[in-house]
């Protein structure tokens, strides 16, 4: 099966879903994360970089599972304009996130 070319929104939304993930992870490492979360740490890795930009919905699933993330706060974070969804004098977008 040959893939299509991601999109540039598919990039975008690959890029905050990765940040997104990034942030809540905080101090914990990739390692027990990923192994929680029952994905390789490579897997983890490469959705964290935006590398996968489109992973599987059972794999973001369990990501989210572990880091406490709802699937309906990520997909409304993920999915929002681009600039609603980099706050203010934050070109990363840190705030996406609250600390826990």
């Amino acid at each position: 099966m040959v893939r299509l070319p991601l999109t540039p929104d598919e990039v975008r939304r690959g890029e905050r879903l990765g940040a997104l993930l990034r942030r809540a992870r905080g101090n914990r490492s990739m390692l027990e994360v990923a192994l929680d979360a029952g994905v390789s740490p490579e897997t983890l890795r490469k959705i964290e970089s935006g590398r996968v930009a489109t992973p599987a919905f059972p794999t973001v699933a369990g990501i989210a599972a572990v880091l406490g993330l709802s699937l309906d706060e990520i997909w409304r974070e993920v999915n929002e304009p681009w600039e609603e969804a980099r706050p203010a004098g934050r070109p990363d977008g840190a705030a996406l996130v609250a600390s826990s």
